[in-house]
């Protein structure tokens, strides 16, 4: 069982490993596709402050009288809110990608853009990690996915140690009582031979 269990430990250690590995090609990647979507996000709120503006109103009146307007209006107001909100976040994103290390970069991807991670998810091929950003997330990888493991196996073993020990009482108080049983029968005493009437004793004189 022991070798078993250390290949079973060593094999997903290897693979959570590898798999943190592509973490900072992962977020470079994301990175890379920031700029485009930035991009295309710019032009469209520009193209809405162009039309506020030609009437006379800022972003913020725009939104609000697409508030007040037809549910078909009201309805793309909302959606240039969510385009607007997503825009800020991108921004502040590219940002955050410029201060942060390649080490601490695939962290950002916990608040990042769902459609923009699909994205990369998507098309992304994994790739040697060679880069000492890659090394070191490979290699916390594969001590969690030691940890994890060995957490597991232990947490199997216990489960199983805890039926056993649940069904060996049982078994044990069956043969202690079936025991005391047989030993009661042994030691009980043979039936007392029945007495005759008093009587009894006269009469068979008188017949002798």
């Amino acid at each position: 069982m022991g070798p078993v269990r250390q290949a079973m430990i060593f094999a997903a250690a290897l693979a959570s490993g590898v798999s943190m590995s592509q973490a900072p090609e992962f977020a470079q990647q994301y990175r890379q596709r920031i700029g485009g979507a930035i991009e295309a996000l710019q032009h469209v709120v520009a193209d809405f402050d162009s039309d506020a503006s030609r009437n006379g109103l800022t972003r913020s009146e725009a939104l609000a009288a697409h508030a007040r307007a037809a549910p078909l209006f009201r309805d793309r107001g909302r959606s240039m809110e969510a385009t607007i909100a997503r825009l800020e976040l991108l921004s502040r994103q590219q940002r955050e990608f410029e201060i942060a290390s390649t080490l601490a970069q695939p962290f950002l991807l916990m608040e990042g853009d769902r459609a923009l991670v699909g994205g990369v998810w998507r098309d992304f091929r994994a790739a040697v990690p060679v880069t000492p950003a890659g090394l070191a997330w490979g290699a916390a990888g594969f001590f969690v996915g030691a940890a994890l493991a060995w957490s597991i196996f232990l947490a199997v073993i216990r489960s199983f140690g805890a039926v056993f020990s649940a069904r060996r009482p049982r078994s044990r108080r069956a043969v202690r009582g079936s025991g005391l049983q047989t030993a009661e029968t042994d030691n009980a005493s043979p039936a007392a031979p029945a007495r005759l009437p008093d009587d009894a004793a006269p009469k068979t004189q008188a017949a002798r």
